[in-house]
């Protein structure tokens, strides 16, 4: 994008009237706990003549907010929704009952230390859209950081009280992707102007896919090394597929198709430790055994149900009318993950290790984690990958604490911090809420994680 397209958007979004910030404040979410914390959410045009515009969820801090940094929140997929994953189950200030028609507080909400901004992207994500069909047949990384940046943008002009904020992007997954490419055109952007326009700190992401060629050999290995798979199937892998090429044969397909099929079973890939969430036996096969127990799940502190959850309560009406939403009148249920969009990625970066090579160089805070549990992006893939960094160890590898146990492993390079969060599936805060926010503080305080 060139420096003139962005001169006009600054002109355009400076004639935003502050008015549309108070438009966008929620006075309470049907059957939400009191609050002391301010919340908005509302849409921001990225692009008019496609009449693409992305949702967005601001959760202010819970004290002290004009003092706490701003964290943008990005899920991945492509097609996860932010709103159903970050601020929902995650990281964010409330969670659904199974009901699916009231909220509860989430004791380790990350707004007790920042604003969260959560981001619906790209346009077709939860409650963003476009006006334009055929945008919906041509997603991919480029165009997602764009408009990602053009709505920055504009949301600061709507909310100017952030914009010398100190600023963070967190997320997750194929965030991976989106983190880095978006500080690297936010690094880009402050360069060309005569005064920053961000204030921006640095980034952290967990389970991040990062290098398709590395990525794949971890997963295939996590596999085998738990005991999920045969020696003869991870020998047959290795042999049949050639993972970096971008397409891999039918062989190789086969013989993974052969692995997952047959020799997994019925886990839940993003947590393989946790009972799967099953609504209905007719959901998919599985012993009838284990009907009465996926159907009723008891796992202490997690259900694998969230999701649905979330689907029940963002297709209220009254919901939406309160957080300004679906104000095009989408003809279909809101769903949490839009398989369309991940289908019809049409650009994707082979790996990430070049930009990371790049934003080194801008003296960023970056935080890599990993939850131990993930077989889908697992902390081997990640650190076959950050091991091509040629990174520099300030800080051996050692255990981090949690309430006396032990929260995970870390290591801290010069460049960069590694660490994994023990017992977390992809979704980290979901699963360790608490070692999560310990990890977050830390992160944003720019200290190692406790040594005991």
């Amino acid at each position: 994008m060139s420096l003139l397209f962005f001169s006009s958007t600054i002109t355009t979004a400076i004639a935003t009237l502050p008015k549309q910030q108070e438009l966008d404040r929620i006075s309470a979410l049907p059957g939400q706990p009191p609050v002391t914390f301010s919340q908005f959410s509302g849409y921001v045009t990225v692009n008019e003549q496609h009449g693409r515009a992305l949702f967005y969820w601001l959760t202010e801090a819970t004290s002290f907010p004009e003092k706490k940094p701003l964290v943008l929140w990005l899920n991945g997929g492509p097609g996860a929704s932010s709103v159903a994953f970050g601020a929902s189950e995650e990281i964010g200030p409330f969670r659904i009952n199974s009901t699916g028609s009231s909220l509860y507080l989430n004791e380790y909400s990350w707004n007790r230390e920042a604003n969260l901004l959560f981001l619906e992207s790209p346009a077709g994500v939860g409650f963003s859209y476009t006006n334009t069909s055929s945008n919906l047949k041509d997603h991919g990384d480029k165009r997602t950081a764009e408009d990602a940046l053009v709505f920055l943008i504009r949301w600061m002009s709507r909310f100017p009280q952030y914009k010398h904020r100190e600023f963070y992007i967190a997320g997750e997954s194929y965030a991976g992707h989106y983190i880095p490419q978006l500080a690297e055109k936010i690094v880009e952007y402050n360069k060309a102007l005569l005064q920053p326009a961000f204030n921006f700190k640095g980034f952290i992401v967990g389970n991040p896919v990062f290098d398709k060629y590395y990525d794949n050999i971890g997963v295939i290995t996590y596999y085998w090394t738990h005991s999920m798979i045969s020696d003869r199937s991870y020998q047959n892998i290795l042999n049949k597929c050639n993972f970096k090429e971008v397409n891999q044969s039918s062989v190789c397909y086969g013989a993974q198709s052969y692995a997952e099929g047959y020799e997994l079973g019925f886990i839940d890939k993003y947590s393989i430790y946790t009972t799967p969430c099953v609504t209905s036996i007719n959901d998919t096969w599985f012993p009838p055994r284990l009907r009465n127990t996926l159907l009723h799940p008891t796992v202490s502190g997690y259900d694998p149900c969230t999701r649905n959850y979330a689907e029940k309560y963002y297709n209220l009406p009254e919901v939406q009318k309160a957080m300004h939403a679906n104000v095009t009148g989408i003809l279909h249920n809101w769903i949490a993950y839009s398989a369309d969009i991940n289908h019809n990625w049409t650009d994707s970066e082979f790996s990430m290790l070049p930009t990371y090579k790049k934003l080194f160089a801008a003296d960023l805070r970056i935080w890599v984690f990993s939850g131990d549990t993930d077989s889908v992006v697992p902390a081997i893939s990640t650190r076959l990958a950050l091991n091509h960094l040629n990174l520099t160890v300030k800080t051996k590898w050692y255990p981090w604490y949690a309430d006396d146990q032990v929260g995970g492993w870390t290591e801290v390079y010069n460049q960069l911090t590694f660490a994994t969060v023990r017992g977390a599936g992809h979704e980290v805060p979901l699963f360790q809420p608490k070692r999560a926010f310990i990890l977050f503080k830390s992160f944003l305080a720019g200290k190692e994680l406790p040594h005991s």
